[in-house]
């Protein structure tokens, strides 16, 4: 058996249609790291960005990942193909206003 981990290949395609990326991470890397990376490669000139990872959601294939699950655990079969990057879509929480106003 060998000491080589699978490589993930991918880009994040951010709501402008521009691209972080591409960077291969380890099948073992969590989505909560991956939504890190993003955090410190996030463009400084666009507007609205993200605060915290909790402000992200990343969509591959359809589905929302789940912070807790690996790459390895995320790959799908439409989108596993050898060598090629995998294009996942980064979705930023609009931000919320932060002070409520209470009617009494």
């Amino acid at each position: 058996m060998s000491g080589v981990q699978e490589q993930v290949e991918i880009k994040f395609r951010l709501h402008d249609g521009s691209d972080i990326g591409p960077r291969k991470y380890p099948a073992a890397t969590r989505v909560a790291t991956l939504k890190e990376s993003i955090l410190a490669q996030w463009p400084k000139e666009k507007e609205n960005g993200p605060r915290t990872v909790n402000d992200l959601k990343l969509i591959n294939a359809g589905k929302i990942l789940e912070n807790n699950n690996t790459l390895g655990e995320c790959k799908s079969p439409i989108c596993d193909l050898s060598g090629g990057i995998t294009t996942m879509h980064v979705v930023v929480r609009p931000p919320s206003s932060e002070k409520l106003t209470e009617i009494c």
